[in-house]
């Protein structure tokens, strides 16, 4: 084993045990999430519970790289937090939590569909030319459409959260919200990765983990 080689390795180890308490944590949280709303819907703390977190993450996220829209509208968000449990809640709380699902998703269909327009570069086309040494036009392609499955996936999202919220139970939709729109998004990621190389065998061969490490890059200031 060489010594570059020897480094990297310890790397690579902190990178996979990263992910691997991340997607701890996410589970942990989407079946809190999905038990205080069916159990605590309307506790004022329960709202602080749910929303506390993702608006500190995204606030974080937002200061490390100098966002300073960003960090005012999560300013914001946890001014209303404590507004509403101030106030004791809001009248129709079931509401609150299918736009916030909503929303998320409506935010990150136009993130993708914005990069589909003449003269720019797709978003996972962007992500991909980091990662792949020999970038073919079919590749370019195949990416450029990913992206725009991608699309269709979040407004998927959004119309069958709004579907479920007007005609099944709630903790019906808090299945769906917490714990399966996750879920879907994860076997997506790992589907597509898997039939790309049964589909198309030509493609060079990333990993996984490479395709983490080009998104935190494509995040990064």
């Amino acid at each position: 084993m060489s010594p570059s080689t020897a480094r990297c390795k310890p790397a690579r180890q902190m990178v996979g045990w990263r992910m691997a308490a991340a997607g701890a944590a996410l589970a942990a949280y989407a079946l809190l999430s999905h038990g205080l709303m069916v159990y605590a819907a309307r506790e004022p703390w329960a709202v602080a519970v749910l929303f506390g977190p993702l608006v500190v993450v995204v606030g974080l996220a937002a200061w490390q790289r100098r966002q300073t829209g960003l960090m005012a509208a999560c300013a914001t968000g946890v001014a209303l937090l404590v507004a509403i449990v101030a106030r004791g809640g809001v009248a129709d709380i079931q509401r609150l939590y299918v736009l916030q699902h909503g929303g998320l998703h409506l935010a990150l269909a136009w993130a993708f569909a914005s990069t589909l327009r003449s003269g720019s570069t797709p978003l996972i086309t962007a992500l991909a030319q980091t990662v792949h040494t020999r970038f073919t036009p079919e590749l370019r392609a195949y990416t450029r459409w990913l992206t725009g499955l991608w699309v269709v996936y979040f407004l998927a999202m959004v119309a069958v959260s709004l579907l479920l919220y007007a005609l099944a139970p709630w903790a019906w939709w808090s299945l769906f919200g917490n714990l399966l729109s996750p879920l879907a998004a994860g076997l997506l990621f790992v589907g597509e990765h898997a039939l790309r190389y049964w589909r198309h065998p030509e493609f060079e061969r990333v990993s996984l983990r490479s395709a983490f490490d080009a998104y935190r890059r494509q995040g990064s200031p």
